[in-house]
């Protein structure tokens, strides 16, 4: 029986430009602020470009999204990967604007998908948002104490549309998300936290985050509750921030 192969260690090309752009309605939103702070202070660090919006409408939110395409687009050098961060209230798939109007998430991820935005298509595109799913609490539960491979051709001439993409929520599917009123939400800040001062490939790193947010309790009305984040992604190569 032959040994395990160990995986290929291909990286994104991370030598270009950095760019972020950040949505957030702090509107009845108490800790946004520092939540926009932590995330100016972890661009900063990571040499991203960074854009910062606050109380967009539902519709500005669309359009934010398409400005940021168009600007990535035309720019003539080389992009190597964008963060689009997204706060404000929500439901599941869709987020709530400042003029209390929703917006669907979908429409605003497609903005920057490979078909959409050439500059970027097969560079990392990384959605954060922090945001309710949903109405439901987990009080926690007691814990007692495979590799799937896809054979492709080498060199494809076409790559899917969606791949390249990392949407990290800050809860699951159908449930509320937590937020202090001055230190801001603690998944925001837990993410900070790691992305500045830990090294590893993101989806480590955002395993690490996930750890540390389900260690964590949190309480709300005298109840103890538990969260944590919900990572999707179709990234293709290991991608390194630091």
């Amino acid at each position: 029986m032959s040994s395990p192969q160990p995986l290929e260690e291909e990286t994104y090309d991370m030598s270009g430009a950095r760019l972020a752009l950040t949505l957030c309605v702090t509107k009845a939103r108490e800790g946004s602020e520092a939540d926009l702070d932590a995330l100016e202070r972890m661009f900063q660090h990571l040499g991203f470009e960074s854009t910062m919006k606050r109380d967009p409408t539902a519709q500005q939110f669309q359009e934010e999204l398409e400005k940021f395409q168009q600007a990535i687009d035309a720019r003539e050098d080389f992009v190597s990967c964008a963060f689009v961060v997204l706060m404000a209230h929500g439901l599941e798939g869709r987020l709530k604007g400042e003029d209390e109007r929703m917006v669907e998430l979908e429409d605003l991820f497609q903005a920057l998908n490979n078909k959409n935005c050439r500059a970027l298509r097969a560079k990392p595109k990384v959605y954060i948002v922090q945001a309710c799913r949903g109405e439901q609490r987990d009080p926690g539960e007691p814990v007692t104490g495979g590799h799937l491979v896809m054979i492709t051709e080498e060199s494809p001439e076409t790559i899917p549309t969606h791949t390249d993409t990392l949407h990290v929520f800050s809860t699951i599917e159908g449930y509320i998300a937590y937020r202090h009123d001055q230190e801001g939400s603690y998944f925001i800040q837990t993410l900070v936290d790691v992305f500045i001062n830990k090294k590893g490939p993101i989806l480590e790193l955002l395993t690490e985050v996930t750890r540390r947010m389900a260690e964590a309790e949190m309480v709300q009305e005298g109840e103890p509750k538990k969260v944590n984040p919900e990572i999707q992604s179709t990234l293709r190569k290991r991608l390194y921030l630091q």
